[in-house]
């Protein structure tokens, strides 16, 4: 697949995972709910809706198409996984925690609203996911839906997203060395992207080496995501990532592209890269859409 289809492909899934957010984001109450509170419906809408390439969401459906399994259910499950991510974004945005003013181009939610505001629309949003997963209308088994809750907890929590988070708040005054750093994208970063691709297994009943090679996938490309990330924060700008640059140079933060440089982080990509590939290769051509996925999360400039 070249970098168009790729592009179009992950427009396509976006735009499917917008329109399943829009309606389960709606006005229209759940049993057991008792308002949804406009107000704060506003400030989630703003978080969530109208921008983000929705790469985790895109890598739940990809790995599940490869066992034709990309239906309702796991659309379903994308987009609990969104909430998650779009939960953190807001957080991490927060004057307590990053302290950014820009998101996707727009004003932060606590900007858009207030930091009140903020809080309970993460909150919100965390809550969220797992209704979405564990409710009968996400058609898959029900120990299926608990194991996906269950590994989405620990993806999100204290052991990944939430810890990774803590460890980088850290990392501005404990300076970790490169295996400590290793570990806080693995946490921060990488935990949500290795569900998001053993998730599509997981909905498919999929053989456990199958689930295994995935989950091995999303944790090659969460790392490569991350290293990115940090590679576009020292040599972009903040037009063109829609958020602040350079803040990890400003805050003293320690990261691989500060301990090796610019030259060794592109070389290290390309290894990330072609692990990943090796790892896809049960799956065949089958897997081209996820090879290209690793690609992309590589080389892409926002």
């Amino acid at each position: 697949m070249d970098e168009s289809g790729f592009e179009a492909a992950l427009a396509r899934r976006a735009g499917d995972v917008e329109r399943m957010l829009e309606a389960l984001l709606g006005d229209a109450l759940l049993p057991g709910e008792i308002a949804r509170p406009a107000g704060l419906m506003r400030s989630i809408r703003h978080g969530v809706l109208g921008g983000g390439k929705r790469l985790r969401p895109f890598l739940v459906l990809e790995s599940a198409a490869l066992f034709d399994s990309d239906g309702e259910a796991a659309l379903r499950v994308a987009a609990a996984l969104e909430c998650v991510h779009c939960y953190s974004l807001i957080h991490d945005d927060l004057p307590a925690m990053d302290d950014d003013d820009l998101r996707r181009g727009r004003p932060t939610v606590h900007r858009a609203f207030d930091e009140a505001s903020a809080i309970l629309a993460g909150d919100s949003l965390l809550t969220f996911a797992f209704d979405i997963i564990a409710d009968e209308a996400t058609t898959l088994p029900a120990e299926a839906r608990a194991r996906l809750v269950t590994k989405l907890a620990r993806a999100a929590g204290m052991g990944g997203m939430a810890g990774g988070q803590a460890l980088d708040l850290a990392a501005e005054r404990d300076n970790p060395d490169e295996a400590g750093i290793i570990r806080l994208q693995a946490m921060k970063t990488g935990a949500l992207i290795r569900f998001a691709c053993e998730a599509g297994a997981e909905i498919a009943g999929a053989r456990a080496e199958e689930r295994e090679a995935l989950a091995e996938f999303g944790s090659a490309i969460g790392l490569a995501f991350q290293l990115a990330d940090d590679l576009l924060d020292a040599t972009s700008d903040s037009a063109a990532l829609g958020k602040a640059a350079g803040k990890d140079a400003d805050a003293g933060k320690a990261t691989l592209v500060s301990l090796h440089g610019v030259d060794w982080a592109r070389r290290q990509l390309g290894g990330l890269v072609a692990q990943a590939g090796e790892l896809l290769a049960p799956f065949g051509t089958r897997a081209d859409t996820l090879r290209a996925a690793a690609r992309f999360v590589a080389v892409r400039t926002s």
